[in-house]
């Protein structure tokens, strides 16, 4: 539902609108009257580290549930890519034929889990799209599948040491999780240029407006000519390139790669979205306010740690928030009709107190 326009809008529609970032700027002001530590620079940079190992998980699920699906698959993609690069930086790709082991450099390591997780969307898409399987049911095996062959890779142990030899020319991979470029983290870089991407594709394409018209009504976009299919396989690809760059950057961080990495990351993907104001119902959404759902989830769980909060109640309070975001979202529309109701019964009375003034 579009929202009124220029002068007829009032207070209550732009609060609407900007209701996430007012809880983000609520709980910005409540922890830091409550904590010295929270308002500084060191901490604003650490939210935002935070913020972006799961802002490229978050992307991906929100074009994904603009079409109307669900991508329950994300963090076990995740926890895959980290694997392979983890077994390609210390095991790497053994030839038999030449009595070799070749050693791939960390570029060529990073698009062969790139290339991973696009694959596992493209298998995502297809059995969605092509055998008409529900988003939930193919995303679940998926899941399923992708953190077996994690297990699998390292018979359910980690990939230590992750910095590479000199002689194998393998070294680097620590560059994306933990060095800086002009001050500021490498991986806050690589999430601005993500969103831009995103925000770019949703805003100023047409496979955007696809996006969005497949969210609204698939069947209505199909008679108009959209390539249904083919939009809904880019949007799962896209979703687990994304998840595999926050399988990297995790795994980069702690110059480790462990099976376990990703668990529940799509439930924090699905919070944001949510939260950010994407319908789960599909056709609604945007890249700013995911990253503004991120935003308000993160401050919350960081400043709860610093206060001192059990983690017991941390996930509780987390899981007030998400059922809010929810139901603001099923309520959103009749909410709206009643404001607009309202403004047109006030201007049909001020009509009428005017006629029978003159």
């Amino acid at each position: 539902m579009q929202h009124s326009q220029g002068k007829n809008r009032s207070l209550i529609d732009y609060v609407i609108d900007m209701r996430t970032g007012l809880v983000l700027v609520i709980l910005i002001i409540f922890f830091s009257s409550i904590t010295d530590t929270f308002f500084t620079t060191r901490n604003a940079v650490l939210v935002a580290k935070h913020v972006a190992l799961y802002s490229f998980i978050a992307l991906g699920m929100t074009m994904v549930i603009i079409t109307g699906g669900i991508d329950l698959s994300v963090g076990s993609v995740a926890g895959l890519c980290g694997m392979i690069a983890g077994y390609l930086i210390n095991k790497g790709i053994r030839v038999e034929s030449m009595k070799m082991t070749i050693y791939p450099s960390i570029p060529l390591v990073v698009l062969i889990c790139l290339l991973v997780g696009g694959l596992i969307g493209l298998l995502n898409g297809t059995l969605i799209s092509h055998f008409k399987m529900p988003p939930f049911i193919a995303t679940l095996g998926t899941m399923y599948i992708a953190r077996g062959l994690a297990l699998l890779s390292s018979r359910g142990h980690t990939f230590p040491n992750l910095d590479g030899k000199p002689e194998f020319g393998n070294q680097g991979f620590d560059t994306i999780g933990l060095k800086s470029f002009g001050g500021i983290p490498m991986q806050i870089w690589l999430m601005i240029l993500f969103v831009l991407i995103a925000a770019y594709v949703l805003n100023k394409t047409i496979l955007g407006h696809h996006i969005y018209a497949v969210g609204g009504n698939s069947e209505a976009a199909r008679i108009s000519g959209v390539n249904v299919s083919r939009t809904l396989i880019f949007t799962y690809v896209f979703s687990g390139i994304c998840a595999c760059m926050s399988g990297l950057i995790a795994a980069s961080q702690l110059v480790a790669s462990h099976p376990a990495t990703g668990e529940a990351w799509e439930m924090t993907a699905i919070a944001a979205t949510v939260l950010g104001g994407t319908s789960m119902s599909g056709g609604i959404g945007s890249i700013g306010g995911t990253i503004t759902g991120l935003f308000v989830i993160t401050v919350l769980q960081d400043g709860m740690v610093m206060v001192g909060v059990s983690q017991f109640w941390q996930k509780v309070f987390t899981g007030v928030v998400v059922i809010v975001a929810v139901l603001f979202d099923l309520y959103q529309g009749k909410l709206e009709d009643a404001i607009a109701y309202r403004r047109a019964l006030k201007k049909k009375k001020n009509i009428s107190s005017n006629q029978s003034t003159n």
